[in-house]
């Protein structure tokens, strides 16, 4: 077991030399290392980019990017290569990030679909410089996450969407009953760099680390084979950009706390919560004002608005109109999900019933982890009998002619009058699906034992 592990996770060659390379006793470290500068201090110490270089660091950084895996970028070396890699070349790299002198490579261009229609842009670093990335951010992490807003739950640990969820319900039901839902265009694509570094500098003291925070949003974007200079914007993709951008919000953070609002804020996605549509529509022209003033992100006028919470959608949830509300699906994430439901059926049609439902499987765990923490178990069940309909319309499809039909509905017991008016239908697959044939031949009992999970809890 040993040796096995050994295997997986090779010795590198992170050398402790140097100022506060490596520990000199049990239980000294980064943590020892930074309460020695000052714990009460925002401010990082002059010799960041040694805390940088720890090896409890770097390992620390390692094990995070081979958990994350992730496309190679524009050099195509995949994270399997990342560890031999370092193995060899560390002490080089080790001296060009003490020296300020080490100069990350353009990120990648790729878009994915957007849930609402269209395409986002993704900035995939390579995996080298995500590693760098991933051991800066989690040196400026430990200095500035104590700093941010109490109303910030985004990318930091220990907080989570579920908790936003909660406190923007907590609030609705203290009266709150309107809310300002401010929609910032293309927030990561165009942070403004002077402003972000400058609020950096305030932090940072070490002139290296800023140089390599300014290198990394350099780097420049690969699209096509053409390199071309990012002059704004934190790219979606590297372990940095989820600080840098609560970096940037947390002066809105601020300013919001200063007027005494209630709010709630998970990375550019967040609300202000008021008693009134006249409340919130001067809470929205005031808040407007400062964003583009202060911090310049384009406010999307036609997305942003005041209205209820049940009429607006937070982070894939809204709310009822109850004296107590609940936690419910906004429609937008019941649709995502049926279309998502049906492009995996659609790619898995040749599959066995097995495989399918594994596939499946996968998707729906994951999906039932974060919305199941609505509070409407009705519409959970009414996916649940969609999802088993629309398995056993798949499964119909895949048995394909008639004879084939009839015999499939007759080896799973159905008697032979029914199982021949059914294989002999003229109706279509989504009609027949909810026929007494295919819901005897294809019971809920069978569906679960291939391992279907069930979207609705205690059932």
């Amino acid at each position: 077991m040993a040796a096995k592990q050994q295997k997986n996770q090779p010795r590198l060659a992170f050398a402790a030399e140097g100022r506060g390379e490596a520990p000199k006793a049990a239980g000294e470290g980064t943590e020892a290392a930074r309460a020695g500068c000052g714990a009460e201090s925002p401010a990082s110490p002059e010799g960041l980019m040694e805390e940088v270089c720890q090896r409890d660091n770097l390992v620390k950084a390692l094990k995070r990017v081979r958990a994350n895996q992730g496309s190679p970028g524009i050099d195509g070396m995949r994270v399997e290569e990342l560890a031999g890699y370092l193995k060899e070349h560390w002490p080089r790299l080790r001296e060009q990030l003490l020296q300020g002198t080490y100069q990350p490579q353009p990120v990648k261009r790729v878009k994915i679909p957007k849930p609402g229609g269209g395409e986002r842009p993704l900035g995939i670093p390579t995996v080298l410089d995500r590693f760098i990335q991933q051991t800066v951010m989690q040196v400026l992490q430990s200095s500035w996450d104590r700093t941010f807003s109490e109303h910030s739950y985004g990318f930091r640990p220990g907080r989570s969407a579920h908790q936003a969820v909660a406190q923007a319900q907590a609030y609705i039901a203290q009266g709150y009953g309107y809310v300002v839902d401010i929609d910032l265009e293309k927030f990561f694509d165009r942070v403004n760099h002077d402003i972000l570094l400058g609020l950096a500098a305030k932090r940072v003291k070490d002139q290296r680390a800023l140089q390599l925070l300014r290198a990394f949003l350099n780097a420049g974007v690969m699209e096509n084979g053409l390199v071309s200079p990012s002059a704004e914007g934190t790219p979606q993709g590297g372990p940095l950009s989820p600080l840098l951008s609560n970096l940037m919000l947390d002066v809105l953070d601020k300013e919001l706390e200063r007027r005494g609002h209630r709010f709630v804020r998970y990375a550019d996605d967040g609300n202000i919560y008021v008693r009134s549509v006249r409340a919130g529509e001067r809470v929205m022209a005031g808040v407007r004002r400062f964003l583009e003033k202060k911090l310049k992100p384009k406010v999307n006028r036609a997305k942003s608005a005041v209205g209820r919470p049940g009429e607006r959608k937070f982070l894939g949830f809204t709310f009822t109109f109850n004296r107590e509300p609940k936690r419910r699906l906004a429609p937008q994430s019941l649709k995502r999900f049926k279309l998502r439901i049906r492009e995996l059926t659609r790619a898995g049609r040749h599959l066995s019933p097995a495989q399918l439902v594994h596939r499946l499987s996968l998707y729906l765990t994951g999906w039932r982890g974060y919305f199941g923490f609505c509070e409407t178990p009705s519409v959970l069940d009414q996916l649940d009998a969609w999802l088993r309909r629309r398995l056993r319309m798949v499964f119909w499809r895949q048995w394909r002619r008639g004879r084939t039909r009839f015999v499939e509905l007759r080896h799973r017991g159905v008697n032979h009058d029914l199982a021949a008016k059914t294989a002999g239908s003229a109706h279509g697959p989504w009609r027949l699906s909810r026929s007494p044939a295919l819901c005897f031949a294809l019971p809920n009992a069978y569906l679960i034992s291939l391992g279907l999970p069930r979207l609705a809890p205690g059932r």
